[in-house]
């Protein structure tokens, strides 16, 4: 990758995604464009006036809306599901191969990982595909690998505080 840089936001607490959607606004209110894609998120992000309002600046997309967790769906829903990931992965390499956007977010990409529907050298190739396109990567459990093609990592832990 020549110029962009890698950061995984990852760990047991909640806020990975929040955290790496402040970052998005950041770089929003800066000019650039950023694109994020959910993996694994169930509604995730609900289509809604207000993210319609994000765009042109940040644009939102899933592949897989499933509700039902990834391992207790029958084997058919499985492998449709999988096929909607790669179409996101697919989609993610067009993103980063024509230069749509200065930040791409993979939310929840570890855990696509962690579930062995894509290897970590298909992400390691989708990642070095960005000539300077920053990436976002979230997930709760790294993977050892995955640290290697990082450039900052920040774990985010759960710590009891009372009822938020």
């Amino acid at each position: 990758m020549a110029s962009g840089k890698v950061m995984i936001f990852m760990g047991d607490g909640y806020g990975k995604s929040a955290a790496a959607l402040g970052i998005a606004m950041k770089r929003a209110s800066e000019n650039d464009r950023v694109v994020i894609i959910q993996f694994l998120k169930g509604k995730g992000i609900t289509e809604s006036e207000f993210t319609k309002r994000l765009e042109p600046e940040i644009k939102i997309f899933r592949f897989e809306k499933s509700k039902i967790d990834y391992m207790d769906r029958s084997p058919e829903e499985k492998e449709e599901a999988v096929v909607n990931i790669r179409n996101g992965l697919s989609f993610a390499r067009k993103v980063l191969g024509t230069g749509q956007c200065n930040l791409l977010i993979l939310d929840e990409v570890l855990e696509v990982v962690n579930k062995g529907i894509i290897t970590v050298d298909d992400l390691r190739e989708l990642v070095e595909s960005s000539i300077d396109t920053d990436i976002i990567i979230t997930g709760s459990e790294m993977n050892v690998e995955v640290c290697e093609f990082a450039d900052r990592i920040s774990e985010i832990g759960n710590m009891q505080f009372g009822k938020f």
